[in-house]
């Protein structure tokens, strides 16, 4: 984005050698969705283009999931889910415990430097394996509240990683190895952060690009239309949208708005949304981890609605940097009407600056250096040089910083060594 100066420009290539000049081995622990999996997977490239050998403990979704690196190895492992029944606790714990068992013989063998959980019930036995065989590790958090799972284990571990400034539920006595990194991104969306925002004028076209996560989400589908009909006859003769739905709606999302007469393309899912996001001036949708860490990579304005039933409502926690930031509003789903649809997007496009002055906004909470510094943060754990630590905070465009590992935890992770 020309209107902006790049704050990142010690960035690091990804390709960079191993700190500590030696190939070691790192396991990474995640849930299986796309929101647990996508930053492993940034991680885990990052690791594997700096020589070492990288390993993935998951559950049968995660196994398959697409986008998995070719390199990484991914090994299922048992994991309990623990609802509100407590009758289904004990299941839950038996399950744990078994896959705890198998992560310990897998660490027999592979020998880790440090374990990275990245939240959800799977990754669970391999951290409680970690502090047994007094592996170090590390917890990646998303959102911008503490998950259950890396809430359980933030005691437990020998640093927590955050993708935004304030994160709910983290105890104020973990501070000093809490660390700022970012939410790493996959790289064909990271590889358009220095990309221009796409021209708008007061003649051209208006490009909108709704998305409600992987599975699609009912409600954009029953307001979006009708919403951009009502915005006045200039602007919605402009606009041109792109819409992921699910299946069973496309039919009559199709109908709405041809009964409209505004160009749509719609898909239950589209294979190049990086470029679709590229090309868009507007996103409408939910308020996913990754969303949120692609929409400020990228620097594209946005029309937020949280998802209601997330756990501690961490989508609309999720919204706070970007929405202070001027890169996106956020309407509660219950407010999230045709009528007041049509009155944020016209505060957005009313004039061509508006929406540039948002992109630039939301560009600013973008943290790509996010896969490096995790990197480094993970290496340092694994037995580098801590006078070489993570230089946590240089990608912030506020330019806060963060303290490196704490000396008590750099002696403690010696002394685990030692012992083992």
């Amino acid at each position: 984005m020309t209107s902006a100066s790049d704050p990142h420009s010690t960035a690091t290539s990804s390709a960079t050698a191993p700190r500590s000049g030696a190939t070691r081995h790192f396991v990474l622990a995640a849930g299986g969705t796309g929101g647990h999996l996508i930053p492993a997977f940034a991680l885990a490239a990052e690791l594997d283009a700096r020589g070492h050998h990288v390993a993935l403990i998951t559950d049968q979704r995660g196994a398959e999931i697409p986008g998995k690196p070719d390199f990484l190895t991914a090994h299922v492992l048992p994991a309990g889910r623990f609802g509100k029944n407590p009758l289904r606790w004990i299941a839950g714990l038996r399950a744990v415990w078994e896959g705890r068992r198998m992560a310990l013989r897998l660490f027999d063998t592979f020998e880790p430097s440090a374990v990275v959980g990245f939240g959800g019930y799977p990754a669970l036995p391999a951290l409680l394996a970690a502090t047994s065989a007094r592996v170090p590790s590390v917890v990646h958090e998303q959102n911008a509240v503490l998950g259950r799972v890396n809430r359980l284990l933030s005691g437990r571990v020998d640093a927590i990683a955050t993708s935004y400034p304030e994160v709910a539920r983290l105890k104020s006595r973990h501070a000093a190895k809490t660390h700022l990194v970012g939410n790493p991104v996959r790289d064909e969306v990271l590889d358009l952060r220095d990309e221009e925002f796409p021209a708008f004028t007061d003649e051209s076209l208006l490009r909108v690009l709704v998305t409600g996560g992987s599975q699609g989400a009912r409600v954009l589908s029953e307001v979006v239309p009708d919403g951009l009909a009502m915005l006045p006859p200039a602007l919605r003769q402009r606009l041109q949208v792109t819409q992921q739905c699910r299946p069973e709606d496309l039919d009559a999302v199709r109908e709405r708005y041809a009964s409209h007469g505004i160009p749509a393309e719609l898909g239950s899912y589209f294979e190049d949304m990086h470029d679709r996001l590229a090309g868009a001036h507007l996103f409408i949708g939910r308020a996913g981890a990754s969303t949120i860490a692609e929409l400020t990579a990228v620097g594209r304005p946005a029309i937020l609605v949280p998802l209601p039933i997330a756990t501690d409502d961490h989508q609309a926690a999720n919204t706070r940097e970007i929405v202070k930031a001027g890169g996106a509003r956020m309407i509660r789903q219950d407010n999230f009407g045709p009528k007041e649809l049509a009155k944020q997007i016209q505060a957005l496009a009313q004039r061509p600056d508006t929406l540039a002055n948002a992109a630039h906004g939301a560009w600013n909470c973008g943290r790509p250096n996010a896969a490096s510094d995790l990197a480094d943060l993970v290496e340092s754990l694994g037995g580098i040089d801590l006078m070489d630590v993570i230089r946590v905070g240089d990608n912030n465009a506020r330019g806060a910083s963060q303290p490196a590992i704490n000396p008590a935890a750099a002696r403690r992770v010696a002394l685990q060594k030692a012992a083992a």
